[in-house]
């Protein structure tokens, strides 16, 4: 089992004064040149199931009560100031994780000849989403899908281009505070944490299977360095496990009394089997390269992210778009015929007003990263003028 979702490499980006104006230098591609690096992340991806599309206000069986997935959204602010830009075309923006529709129905308020796309695999979200968005009528569609199926869902809606993607990662406040889907390790519950329910298998599955060198690598991919394979020792010496309090105990048993001072133990650990079972750190590329393979000339994509290994895979993402993947060498001008896709619209990530720091607890460890699709006639007219083709 191949429970380390993708390897972490160095990411590049042109620097913003080099992007416009002056001689297009490009670094090296940061993946293998010559190579489509999304294409080298997606190989042996399982894609997600059928999506299933639901008109705003419409009801599924066994639904959970409405306003039950309550949601502060982050740098909510910052989102809507970047959709709300003048010189952003006219059309869908595709909010690939919709969540309770915070974001969503703040641009919907924000610009009012603006559609939504809203995508989420969360059965308790689409409900949440499909309730806050109903008043915008059929300026609003809410999906069920996993968001590497983007491309796919804009097929079903003959959506061609698109004038904005959001992406907002992580788990939400309604999925960490109920006990029963498994998220959190301040209660006990069973050890679930799948973002649909419905699908794939469970934390505890992958706790239960798994050798101590897999558990140990998974945990070291996440942060936890130190006593990673001490960890993953502990817990398979403890198997079966059924329960989140069962693993945290385990986990804080099974480090020295100085290092639970700092803080529980099991964060990380928790954080490390989250994406393992939702394959979060695989499907992230291939979303982020669908939604940029979709932006109009003009539209922008904004992903927010809470882990270093969600904002470095983010960052690489977007600076190779950004070099068109140039495998030139670095400080020379490009003759590998690479064309930029993207301009940054922020030198590194954008962190959250020190305001919502203090007020939005689980927005401090927030970064976001922001960029607009350049219009390639556009682009080839400006390099022919500057070299005088």
């Amino acid at each position: 089992m191949n429970l380390i979702a993708t390897r972490p490499h160095r990411a590049y980006k042109q620097p913003l004064d080099q992007q416009a104006g002056g001689p297009l230098l490009h670094p090296p591609s940061p993946m293998y040149p010559g190579r489509n690096p999304g294409a080298a992340l997606a190989e042996g991806l399982l894609m997600s199931p059928r999506h299933e599309v639901t008109p705003p206000g419409a009801e599924p069986e066994d639904a959970p009560e409405p306003g039950a997935f309550a949601h502060r959204p982050a740098m909510l602010a910052e989102v809507v100031d970047i959709f709300s830009a003048p010189s952003l075309p006219e059309g869908v923006v595709v909010d690939a994780t919709v969540g309770a529709g915070g974001h969503a129905r703040a641009l919907l308020e924000a610009v009012p000849g603006r559609r939504i796309v809203g995508i989420d695999q969360d059965p308790d979200a689409i409900v949440a989403a499909r309730e806050a968005l109903a008043p915008f009528g059929d300026r609003a569609v809410v999906v069920k899908s996993r968001f590497d199926d983007l491309a796919a869902v804009l097929d079903e809606l003959g959506i061609a281009s698109v004038a904005g993607a959001l992406f907002d990662l992580g788990v939400s406040s309604p999925q960490l505070d109920r006990p029963e889907r498994g998220f959190s390790y301040r209660a006990d519950a069973p050890l679930d944490m799948r973002m649909d329910p419905t699908q794939g298998m469970t934390a505890a599955e992958l706790v239960n299977t798994s050798s101590v060198d897999q558990l140990a690598r998974l945990f070291v991919s996440h942060g936890e360095d130190r006593f990673a394979r001490r960890i993953a020792s502990a817990i398979v010496a403890a198997r079966p496990m059924a329960t989140t309090g069962a693993l945290a105990d385990v986990v804080s048993q099974s480090v020295p009394a100085a290092v639970r001072r700092r803080g529980h133990p099991a964060k990380r650990v928790f954080q490390a089997l989250r994406a393992a079972v939702n394959a979060e750190l695989e499907v992230l590329p291939v979303a982020v390269d669908a939604a940029i393979d979709r932006l109009a000339p003009g539209g922008r994509i904004v992903v927010i992210s809470y882990h270093s290994g969600e904002d470095r895979i983010v960052k690489e993402r977007l600076a190779y778009a950004a070099t068109g993947g140039c495998s030139c060498p670095p400080g020379l001008p490009c003759v590998c015929g690479a064309q930029p896709r993207l301009r940054l619209l922020n030198r590194g990530a954008r962190k959250p007003s020190p305001v919502e720091q203090e007020t939005n607890r689980r927005a401090r460890s927030a970064r976001l990263r922001a960029a607009e699709a350049l219009d390639p006639a556009k682009l080839l007219e400006d390099l022919k003028e500057r070299w005088r083709w």
